[in-house]
């Protein structure tokens, strides 16, 4: 995450929101060696306190999260490119931008009985927004072949504690030199959802 304050003036229910409306993350725990890491999709509740996912059994992670762990999920947005060439005033450096927020929190195994309730609570954020499309859901499943896939996966709590978000978006810059800059990345940045990322630049002026 960026240090500078300035790309951490977002309220918490907006990085709360970021976080609940991407559902995709990346999961970490510290190793012996390194940091273990997963990508995950996750459900995160109302109240932004408590992120339900799911691990296939042979992930390190699983086999490591005997006892509460504490976790970290890193949710990214779109990035990109800003050239120094954009803001058109001088002494400029080339730089990144981006969205991502953090949550923090203790991992904790649930009690397998605990799976097939989690797998349609996801199942069901996920397929609502695929509208008209009639919604899959578990009971499409064949009952032999849904207990087999269920007991190669795991169930898992997340209890955030903490949630930090870095919304870097030249709100740095002088409002026309940021506004220039959202511009040029919009039509020739490159990196992750640039439109997205070039649409939130134009906007970084107003409230957070």
């Amino acid at each position: 995450m960026h240090p500078n304050p300035i790309f951490h003036d977002a309220q918490a229910t907006r990085n709360l929101d970021f976080a609940r409306e991407r559902g995709f993350g990346v999961l970490a725990v510290n190793g012996a060696q390194m940091p273990m890491l997963s990508h995950v999709p996750f459900l995160l509740n109302t109240a932004g306190d408590v992120a339900e996912l799911h691990l296939v059994r042979s992930n390190p992670i699983s086999r490591a999260c005997r006892n509460p762990l504490p976790a970290r999920i890193a949710v990214s947005g779109g990035d990109t490119y800003v050239s120094p060439d954009w803001y058109e005033v001088p002494d400029q450096v080339p730089t990144w931008n981006y969205v991502a927020v953090h949550l923090d929190g203790l991992l904790e195994r649930l009690p397998q009985d605990d799976l097939r309730p989690l797998l349609d609570r996801q199942s069901a954020f996920y397929e609502t927004r695929l509208e008209p499309k009639s919604p899959w859901t578990t009971a499409k499943m064949t009952p032999d072949v849904m207990e087999k896939m269920m007991r190669m996966i795991v169930p898992y709590r997340m209890r955030i504690t903490g949630v930090d978000g870095t919304w870097k978006l030249s709100q740095n810059k002088p409002d026309e030199v940021r506004v220039r800059a959202a511009q040029h990345a919009a039509a020739y940045g490159f990196g992750s959802e640039t439109d997205v990322i070039a649409a939130q630049m134009l906007g970084a002026g107003g409230a957070k």
